[in-house]
């Protein structure tokens, strides 16, 4: 396995690129450990895949250079990288049995006849396909296809890095859970560097111990599951990570004080002077709704009860709120909204304002 370093990288798909616009992957500078399992996350086309053939080498960055344990790899081919890679849709053999197609990669670089068969046998109890060894590829549906396109990617112990690029897409949502499971369970064993890439944040959140979330073409915040829910550094994250995703209001502020709808909201920091927007940033879970006399005044939507508590979908001085409620919790007659003070955030031009110190 493998320590990967970014200097610098970035990717344009146009010929002359002039503007940062014109860049599909931003200039990025990180360095991922060896033995961690990483998930990119975001939305379509905010350059994961491009990211992830840049690690690959099956595309070769506009700038910038790429290191494996610090030797420089950037204008070597996939091959000499000694990456497996995962596709989304499933790249195998159709005229080979399920065995054949893991042994095959396992042949071509020599291993041995007899760790060729243990290494087999491991990988078929881990993608459940123990029972369909010997059936030839051809003959099996989607997502069995896809289970053996994963084995193929597990079965080599001497690769730097496994990269999984939407792996998941084909397979039915049971197995989708036993296989993010066993790749989980893999990582622990063998801490094999597993890359992840995926715009589903259940996946990501479940399979990785840093997940890098992405938004047109940069990297806007780099941390665990917990990191990225409590304190988001960019508001693409609070909407992006949580189901539903954090409240994001336009504000005034004075001091610590933040104003939202005329109405008064303790900040834990003051706003830079050159901000050009300010937004307070709280998420559903850290909201109250009460019948008393404080807080927000607030008028309630809808309301969706989806078994472990109730979301509470509310108009606040124009803009629509989430906050949610413990399972056969009321809703208060005439509501107000009051917000953990601890739990409140500060964004100036979309960015997380932190104290000095």
């Amino acid at each position: 396995m493998a320590r990967i370093e970014f200097d610098r990288i970035r990717h344009a798909y146009m010929a002359n690129p002039q503007t940062e616009a014109d860049y599909a992957l931003k200039e990025l500078s990180m360095t991922w450990e060896d033995g961690g399992a990483y998930a990119l996350l975001g939305p379509s086309g905010c350059g994961k895949t491009t990211l992830l053939n840049i690690i690959s080498g099956l595309l070769h960055p506009s700038g910038g250079a790429i290191r494996f344990d610090g030797a420089d790899v950037t204008n070597l081919s996939t091959q000499a990288r000694n990456i497996a890679q995962v596709f989304q849709f499933p790249v195998i053999y159709d005229t080979m049995t399920v065995r054949e197609n893991l042994a095959f990669p396992l042949k071509n670089r020599g291993v041995p006849r007899d760790e060729i068969s243990r290494r087999v046998a491991d990988t078929l109890r881990i993608i459940d396909l123990e029972d369909k060894a010997d059936r030839r590829a051809r003959r099996l549906t989607a997502d069995e296809k896809q289970k053996i396109s994963l084995g193929r990617g597990l079965v080599r112990s001497d690769v730097n890095a496994i990269l999984f690029d939407e792996p998941l897409t084909v397979i039915d949502p049971h197995m989708k859970w036993q296989l993010r499971s066993k790749l989980k369970e893999l990582h622990q064993r063998f801490a094999f560097t597993m890359i992840y890439v995926t715009h589903d944040q259940t996946e990501a959140l479940t399979f990785a111990d840093k997940v890098v979330v992405m938004y047109e073409g940069e990297v806007v915040q780099t941390g665990t599951p917990a990191e990225l829910f409590q304190k988001p550094k960019h508001t693409f994250v609070g909407y992006f990570i949580g189901s539903p995703g954090m409240n994001v209001l336009p504000c005034e502020v004075s001091g610590k004080t933040a104003t939202v709808g005329g109405n008064k909201v303790k900040l834990p920091v003051g706003a830079p002077k050159d901000a050009k927007t300010l937004e307070v940033g709280i998420r559903p879970e850290f909201i109250t709704l009460t019948g008393g006399k404080t807080g927000i005044p607030v008028k309630v939507s809808r309301v969706e009860d989806i078994g472990r508590f109730r979301i509470v979908h509310a108009d606040l001085a124009g803009k629509e709120i989430a906050a949610t409620l413990p399972e056969g919790s009321e809703v208060p007659a005439s509501p107000r909204a009051v917000f953990d003070p601890a739990n409140v955030n500060l964004y100036a031009d979309s960015w997380l304002v932190e104290a000095k110190g």
